[in-house]
């Protein structure tokens, strides 16, 4: 059976780099032109042409968003940044605009051309039309049940891509209007403000009917797929796409390497344990800020499926450390990310090896002075323990914050 490719977020180099190394086949990403997730850090020409040889090292192809809706002014330079992107090894291109993916079709060499989610393909025909357009590959509009996406895979011969876990929009397909009549800010020119995720007081004939202690929202919450991935693998579906350009490093790394594992297991006993299935919930609900659903997979979704009241689900503070070298003589150089003791049981959260918890520390800093409370986010110090890591490993609290009906 050939492989699903795991598609994996990415703001910044960095985080491309954890992605790659945690489990990802490929990594999306934002230049600084024609992309949405205006606010994200995005890459430079230069930045997206060092993410392309890093993942070349471990057989992983990097992609680029080129997926505003363009107004006239927007196309300036369109061409050339196109080409500049396949002169470098960019994989794929993914596009929302017909322009954009005709410019790209017309002047690639050898990279792909892949649709966007935004154009609200749910059915064989139009990814059939696609098809006979050029394009490459067909990311399924996030509204379909698996059922229907079952469905369609039988009826094409393209590559189908679709979201598995990550943000949902409450507009259809991402395509949302709110942000610009509230704020002028252009949702689909990268400056979503996230109207949707506001608190709202409700009004009925000028008085207000909400409870001020529980504001409305209106958002959905993250989708979350590990229980369909084996339909989604057995569909034979090409790529299975995690959202998240603004998630952090830790998010990242955690996310990636919880569908590693289960998409793993699948692959190599035809079949998820309970007992696995189990382990990559908890361990994406150490992750996730915000309660997560099914979205559409299961069918239209029920007020279970929203957030009421809330559109979020608290800070996590699990993740205290990113080990910047290997551990050399058994003290590892690291970097302070949240607030930790040297009496916290902690634990080894591992790119290349199973978690380990960490039952004793010591901790110094820069000047050889020892710290008993580690508290200065970015702080470099220097932990002596009981097991050996390896650069870009994180470090978190054993078990802290799991949060109980997350999925």
């Amino acid at each position: 059976m050939e492989k699903v490719e795991l598609l994996a977020p990415s703001g910044d180099l960095a985080r491309l780099k954890i992605a790659v190394m945690y489990g990802a086949n490929a990594v999306y990403i934002g230049g600084k032109k024609f992309s949405l997730r205006a606010r994200a850090s995005n890459f430079e020409i230069s930045d997206i042409k060092e993410g392309v040889e890093f993942a070349k090292q471990y057989n992983a192809k990097v992609m680029v968003t080129v997926n505003m809706v363009p107004h006239e002014e927007d196309l300036e330079g369109l061409e050339e940044y196109l080409i500049q992107l396949d002169e470098i090894g960019v994989f794929a291109v993914i596009c929302a605009s017909f322009t954009i993916a005709k410019t790209a079709l017309k002047v690639r060499k050898n990279m792909e051309v892949h649709l966007s989610t935004q154009n609200s393909s749910t059915n064989s025909s139009v990814v059939k039309f696609w098809k006979n357009i050029g394009v490459d590959r067909v990311v399924l509009g996030r509204e379909l049940t698996i059922e229907e996406t079952e469905e369609t895979m039988k009826n094409v011969d393209l590559p189908i891509e679709v979201f598995i876990h990550g943000g949902m929009c409450s507009a259809y397909s991402g395509r949302c209007t709110l942000s610009n009549s509230m704020t002028a800010r252009d949702a689909n020119r990268g400056g979503c403000a996230q109207s949707c995720r506001w608190k709202y007081k409700l009004y009925e004939n000028d008085i207000v009917i909400s409870d001020i202690e529980d504001p409305f929202s209106m958002s959905s919450k993250d989708l979350m797929t590990l229980d369909y991935i084996p339909r989604l693998l057995d569909a034979k579906v090409a790529s299975l796409k995690i959202e998240g350009r603004m998630k952090s490093m830790y998010y990242i790394a955690v996310v990636v390497k919880a569908y590693r594992i289960l998409i793993d297991e699948y692959y190599e006993k035809g079949f998820v344990s309970p007992e696995t299935l189990e382990y990559c919930k908890k361990e994406i609900a150490r992750a996730e800020s915000r309660l997560t659903s099914s979205g559409f997979y299961g069918g239209i979704p029920t007020a279970y499926g929203h957030l009421y009241g809330i559109n979020g689900a608290g800070v996590i503070q699990d993740y205290v450390a990113h080990v910047m070298e290997d551990s050399e003589n058994g003290i590892t150089k690291i970097q302070v990310k949240n607030n930790f003791t040297i009496d916290d049981t902690l634990e080894l959260f591992s790119h290349c090896k199973a978690n380990q918890k960490m039952d004793t520390i010591q901790l110094w800093n820069e000047e050889n002075e020892q710290v008993e409370v580690a508290n200065r986010p970015m702080q470099i110090l220097y932990l002596k323990s009981n097991i050996k890591m390896h650069k870009d490993d994180l470090i978190r609290k054993y078990e802290l914050q799991i949060r109980e009906n997350v999925y």
